[in-house]
């Protein structure tokens, strides 16, 4: 025995024995060698002592980290430590939500709740709560360290009572100080309390969205009935909250909470806590909760921004660690905004059309200013649904985008001639040619584009997207802030009527490239964040922001906008120009729709799918952007709805009004490389002095201007019976002098017989249009 402890010492002093070397160390004029080792052994009492002093400066260590200040699970019965309430504001201060502001409790015993609130509740949250001491070694502290070391984060493996004692006596902090506190309070807390106890004070504690904290409260808000009352179903969509309140709301999106509780529901019936029949009779319960009662001002927008926080945040900071949120929404604007959605949604219920959405921002700064997501946020089914970050048709509202690629590439100019007649399109992997047709059933011969855009022509766009080219279109709409365009193989030349679907939020940030002369602002809806202590702890900064938005602005500071440069400035000064030329709309819009705004310049476009499911209107000036949708959330066809005529326009019309009543009237800035010239109205090239045309002003980028002379007169194929063009193998050919005007798909003979014109059929994969072919080519 004596020899094995000298053994055993022997090995030890060997171990702590360190050998130091250095050998040949090489400097750059010569070389030094030398070797030496050091030594340093320690005999088995000074092992001890090492030993000794490294336990007590650990042990000293751990008590100043882990055990000094650790709150006792006393407290637990007394609810004294309870979550601090965050409070969200508009931009000058005004309350618009406040998160948990009352936290009032009622509580109840668990022998008074029905037997399956606490099933659903274990059954969700931690099946093995009968089972194990506090913390689950195996289903728990596995997966947190999994979470740990896979993505950096500390969540995930918390039992009912872990979660207890981080609700109630630690801070939200996600570090692994606070976890190794929250298991040794929670194997404490089960030394004091029995399991019922520790499950009852959970359903008392617990936050369930709102100013919900308690099972008992949730009841109350959610079905105005007590806890005791509940059914299986409702206590399943109760027992689902507490993971993520907001996110599973029913007063956020009816269809996650249902989901969520679906959930629940398929776990208790996987414990054995409910029978097959039950759970399927359950599942196919609608959720049904009683109108929110909560106070609440611009409640989409606090939603939006509320999910914003929990991204930077976590939720746990979020719901209890008392921050103080200050936003870009400016309640006077938003309340008008309510207002006038509600009373122009009325006057046009007759045409089936039941919801509507408005979001206006900065586009300088991408400030949100107001975000209206549904007529009526409380109303049920549907009303907490957010239209405005929803995903919809944007019908010809895109248009610009596609013709802003065409500019930008030096394809086309303003002036740039598209033959508006009937034409089919074929494609590779197309199952049918494409014949689009006009809004209003009508063709309109050679159309400039500035005049083919203004009035929204769609034979042109079309033609428009087949020059630049599906796959380089969705390219650039990504760069532009559209990101629901994924696979170009799913989209044909439709998607320049709208075939594609969108957010309003990302339209608001692709025409705010426009009004930002080519740069993409993100939007912003969070402007400074305090945090329970008074300190700031975000702050968004802009040389553009101005506090104060209702006072006159002046132009913004356009170099200082920071963003991704989308667009040249010139290709963005011209298709602002266009949107706000009132004269070049006129033919499809008349001079006094509801897209004109008395004394202001102002740059628009309207958009209504086919199948009158979704109609837009969106409009900017440099400092201030507007979009509008009106539809119906089930996808119910509209009636009579005419683009830029009724529906989004006129609440558009009135909101941007509101907004820019008191600001002055701001064009957009011409850049120095936008040059004007007199074209030919009806070729858009240069006036031939043999031969005078009617001239209009245009502006064109610096090089783009056209060249060629206009000379309309050719000897073409004409068929003698029909006087229309026809091909030189017609029996009834024959070759006369005609005024033609020429597209990259085609011509148009301006002094033949046109009525009844046959169909002409592109092959888009053979077209190869020269860069600005339309302005140079000689006719």
């Amino acid at each position: 025995m004596k020899n094995l402890f000298w053994l055993v010492k022997q090995k030890i002093t060997s171990f702590f024995s360190y050998k130091f070397s250095v050998e040949k160390l090489k400097f750059k004029r010569k070389n030094i060698r030398f070797s030496k080792t050091f030594k340093i052994k320690l005999n088995f009492k000074q092992f001890i002592i090492v030993l000794l002093v490294f336990s007590i400066a650990l042990a000293v260590v751990f008590y100043l980290k882990i055990f000094k200040d650790l709150p006792n699970p006393n407290l637990l019965r007394d609810y004294k430590v309870t979550p601090l309430s965050t409070h969200i504001y508009d931009r000058n201060g005004r309350l618009l939500y406040e998160v948990y502001r009352d936290e009032n409790r009622t509580a109840v015993k668990l022998q008074d709740l029905p037997e399956y609130v606490k099933q659903a509740t274990i059954a969700i949250e931690d099946k093995d709560f009968y089972k194990h001491n506090g913390v689950s070694p195996i289903g728990g502290i596995l997966r947190a360290t999994k979470e740990i070391l896979l993505k950096q984060e500390l969540q995930g493996g918390s039992t009912i009572t872990q979660q207890l004692i981080k609700t109630s006596l630690l801070t939200p902090e996600r570090t692994i100080e606070r976890k190794i506190k929250e298991i040794i309070l929670a194997l404490w807390a089960e030394r004091i309390y029995s399991k019922d106890e520790i499950l009852q004070m959970y359903l008392n504690q617990i936050p369930y969205g709102g100013s919900a904290y308690g099972i008992e409260e949730a009841s109350q808000l959610y079905f105005e009935k007590s806890a005791k009352d509940l059914s299986l179903e409702e206590a399943a969509l109760l027992a689902g909250l507490p993971k993520a309140p907001s996110l599973y709301s029913p007063y956020n999106d009816i269809k996650l909470a249902k989901a969520r509780r679906d959930t629940v529901l398929k776990a208790m019936y996987e414990q054995g806590y409910i029978n097959k029949d039950r759970y399927e009779e359950s599942i196919k319960t609608e959720v049904k909760v009683k109108p929110a009662k909560i106070k609440i001002k611009a409640p989409h927008f606090v939603f939006y921004v509320r999910q914003k926080l929990e991204e930077m945040y976590g939720r746990d900071m979020v719901e209890e660690g008392g921050l103080r949120v200050y936003t870009s929404l400016d309640l006077q604007i938003q309340e008008e905004a309510e207002r006038i959605v509600k009373e122009e949604i009325e006057k046009v219920k007759d045409l089936n059309v039941s919801n509507g959405a408005v979001l206006v921002t900065r586009p300088s700064t991408g400030e949100i200013l107001a975000m209206v997501g549904s007529v009526d946020f409380f109303a049920t089914p549907s009303g907490s649904y957010n239209v405005t970050t929803a995903l919809r048709q944007p019908g010809s509202s895109i248009k610009p985008l596609n013709y802003a690629v065409g500019l930008e590439n030096r394809i086309v100019t303003p002036a740039s001639v598209f033959i508006d007649a009937p034409t089919c399109f074929i494609a590779v992997g197309q199952p049918k040619s494409y014949c689009p047709v006009n809004y209003d059933g009508q063709f309109h011969g050679p159309t400039a584009l500035r005049f083919a855009l203004a009035n929204s022509y769609n034979i042109p766009a079309v033609k428009m997207l087949a020059l630049n080219g599906v796959e380089e279109f969705i390219a650039s709409t990504s760069a532009f802030g559209i990101d629901t365009f994924k696979d170009p193989n799913r989209y044909g030349l439709s998607l320049t009527l709208g075939g594609g679907e969108v957010r309003m939020t990302d339209m608001a940030e692709a025409y705010g490239v426009f009004a930002n002369q080519g740069v993409r602002k993100d939007l912003v809806s969070i402007i400074k964040v305090v945090d329970k202590l008074g300190k700031t702890v975000y702050e968004y900064k802009d040389p553009n922001f101005e506090q104060d938005i209702h006072k006159n602005l002046k132009p913004p500071k356009y170099l200082a906008i920071e963003g991704r440069r989308v667009i040249s400035k010139e290709t963005a000064y011209l298709i602002s120009h266009i949107l706000l030329d009132n004269n070049a709309r006129s033919q499809a819009f008349g001079f006094n729709s509801d897209l004109v705004i008395k004394g202001k310049a102002v740059s628009v476009k309207t958009g209504t799918t086919n199948n009158l499911r979704d109609n837009w209107t969106i409009g900017y000036t440099p400092n201030f952007l507007t979009a509008v949708w009106v539809g119906n959330n089930d996808n119910s066809p509209m009636k009579g709805i005419a683009s830029g005529l009724t529906g989004a326009s006129s609440i558009w019309n009135r909101v941007i009004s509101y907004v820019l009543k008191d600001q002055e009237d701001l064009w957009p800035t011409k850049p120095e490389d936008v040059v004007g010239a007199e074209v030919c109205v009806l070729s858009g090239l240069r006036p031939n002095p043999e031969s005078p045309c009617q001239t209009r002003f245009e502006y064109f980028i610096k090089g783009t201007e056209p060249t060629a002379v206009e000379n309309l007169k050719r000897v073409v194929p004409v068929n003698r019976d029909t006087d229309q063009l026809t091909k030189t193998d017609d029996p009834s050919v024959e070759m006369r002098e005609k005024l033609i005007i020429e597209d990259p798909f085609g011509l148009y003979c301006l002094d033949c017989n046109n009525q009844n014109l046959p169909v002409t059929t592109v092959n888009v994969d053979k077209l190869k249009p020269k860069q600005n072919e339309s302005n140079n080519s000689k006719s």
